[in-house]
């Protein structure tokens, strides 16, 4: 169901989660008391990045949609309709007609790729904009791969009769956002322009910005596709299918004004960096990027409108859990700029960020008359509101010292007024649902996701599997599923990638993953080992005592019903299960 999708890219685990308990940031992940067991120390864990929670005091895990099932005690439907609520989602559209909603999202996907190849052909055959893509930007043959550039022709219906062709409906070329409908018939939306694809975090293509080539200045530069049910400008993060590696790997992310910007900079090897349509920062930018980090560096260009696009950023940020802070330039006016002048300069800014309160106190301080007591009291109504949000009291004193300093006042009329502003803050916020904690619900077959843990996340430790002379007997399916494809499948790697055959399991597989990191990342080689090997031992153990209750059990109902035969039959296994202990 494609609501499914649509709900989870709206929402994310750790604020679903959050509305229901305390969360506490535990360096990539959130940590929490398990609303399941009563425990004086945090053992709920929620990966943003895999948008996935685990109980270890329980067992218990799964995604946004378990979570609430276990919580509202409803079932999946129920948990499809609340979160649904939550996102703003109606239901109803995603089950009109029989799944044609999904049927027509796939002909849109269909169209927008077919488009993108039209266009990377179409950029081939034009000399003007080969020449302003690989000379005026200096973009090299790799980056305009990895991109998807391509060049939307000068001609009035090109694309839409190529997709007509192609066997694309009409209607379905105007929903993706590919034409506009005129007096003549259907035109192609990009005319004369060079088309730079815009892709969902896996790298499908959703759309298109395009800038002109021409010098008509009564029209814009860039135009992008409009709204449509793959596009959506206040959620689509531009680049981040091929920045996301980068930003696990340097733990921050850089964002950026300009679509070319992010193109320029990966092609100078600088990778973690992304954009958003124009300026306009979103609470949904800031959760997609928060999957992944939660240091935050903005570069907007420094002109009047990136300035003051940084500050309503700023303002944005607040509250979403993330480390923001301001890249400031100097002697260019946007990245793209300063990359080609020197890429060793534009490394050197991003290294050296400033923390949004910091930009902020400076901004102030040069629009503000603050040797005048007017001055001061907007100075300071401006900074609170940012400042109720600093919860370590270590920064929040530093802050009310360095602001008294500046203004020349007590530290205590600024706490007085923070202290003010957070009531006020605290009067605004719905209060959250707090659960009531059930007693000792534990997995008493937990052990069994330790073993598939190693297997998953350390390949190294299948070798043991080799001198198993049967096969493991796991106590569910999904378990069971896992350990197959491994035996199966004894070099396959499951950290990147969930394979097909595993894709009912995903969010199963991602929980092993976590676990295995929180569990066995500071093991060596031979210590996981020497850990499997006594969860094997251990679950062998437990399969033959429970394979002796249950022939126990049989033999009884055969001697009451006085078949020989069966009894005889079921000793013999009895016997067999002996020799193996």
């Amino acid at each position: 169901m494609d609501a499914v999708e649509d709900i989870k890219n709206r929402l994310s685990v750790e604020d679903v989660i959050g509305d229901y308990m305390e969360l506490k940031r535990a360096g990539r992940n959130f940590r929490g008391l398990s609303p399941f067991n009563s425990e004086k120390s945090p053992s709920f864990m929620v990966s943003p990045e895999k948008q996935i929670w685990h109980d270890f005091s329980s067992g218990k895990g799964g995604n946004m949609f378990s979570f609430v099932m276990e919580m509202e005690g409803v079932d999946f439907r129920g948990s499809l309709e609340i979160l649904a609520k939550k996102a703003g989602i109606d239901l109803g559209v995603y089950q009109k007609n029989d799944g044609k909603y999904r049927q027509q999202k796939e002909k849109l996907l269909e169209a927008v790729e077919l488009a993108t190849k039209y266009y990377e052909q179409s950029l081939l055959k034009n000399q003007l904009a080969l020449d302003y893509v690989l000379k005026q930007r200096n973009f090299n043959k790799e980056t305009l791969q990895n991109f998807r550039l391509g060049y939307a022709p000068y001609s009035g219906s090109a694309l839409v009769d190529f997709l007509k062709k192609r066997g694309i409906a009409e209607d379905i070329i105007l929903k993706a956002g590919l034409g506009s409908r005129q007096y003549r018939g259907v035109a192609d939306m990009f005319r004369g322009r060079v088309t730079v694809s815009l892709a969902d975090p896996q790298g499908a293509p959703i759309g298109f910005t395009a800038r002109i080539l021409s010098n008509d200045i009564d029209a814009p530069k860039y135009i992008n596709t409009p709204q449509t049910a793959l596009y959506d400008k206040s959620r689509h993060v531009f680049g981040l299918h091929l920045a996301k590696d980068a930003i696990r790997r340097s733990g921050f992310v850089v964002i950026v004004e300009g679509n070319l910007d992010v193109i320029a900079s990966h092609q100078a090897g600088i990778k973690n960096v992304v954009a958003t349509a124009g300026t306009a920062i979103t609470q949904y930018h800031l959760k997609a990027l928060h999957r992944f980090t939660s240091d935050i560096r903005l570069c907007f260009d420094q002109d009047n409108a990136g300035i003051n696009a940084a500050e309503r950023a700023i303002s944005v940020a607040q509250g979403a859990k993330v480390q923001l802070s301001i890249i400031s330039i100097k002697h260019s006016k946007d990245p793209d700029e300063l990359i080609q002048k020197d890429p060793k300069l534009w490394v050197e800014a991003i290294e050296k960020p400033q923390y949004a309160l910091d930009w902020l106190i400076d901004r102030y301080s040069s629009l503000f008359d603050i040797s005048s007591a007017r001055g001061k009291k907007d100075f300071t109504d401006k900074l609170m509101e940012t400042m109720t949000y600093l919860e370590d009291e270590v920064e929040r004193d530093h802050y009310l010292m360095k602001l008294a300093e500046l203004l020349a006042i007590g530290e205590q009329a600024i706490r007085t007024k923070l202290d003010v502003f957070s009531e006020l803050k605290k009067e605004k916020q719905p209060k959250k649902i707090i659960a009531s904690p059930e007693q000792n619900i534990v997995d008493p077959y937990m052990y069994q996701d330790q073993i598939l843990c190693l297997l998953v996340a350390f390949p190294i430790t299948r070798r043991l599997l080799e001198t198993e002379t049967t096969p493991l007997n796991f106590n569910s399916p999904h378990r069971q599923r896992i350990y197959d494809y491994i035996q199966s499948n004894p070099h396959s790697s499951l950290n990147e990638n969930t394979p097909k055959e595993l894709q009912d399991d995903e969010d199963y597989v991602k929980i092993l993953l976590f676990k295995a990191e929180e569990l066995y990342n500071r093991f060596d080689s031979n210590e996981r080992l020497r850990e499997l090997r006594d969860l094997i031992h251990k679950l062998t153990k437990k399969y033959q005592k429970d394979q002796k209750t249950q022939l126990t059990e049989e033999i009884r109902n055969a001697e009451l019903v006085g078949d020989e035969v069966l009894v005889a039959k079921l000793l013999n296994k009895f016997n067999e299960l002996l020799k193996k202990e």
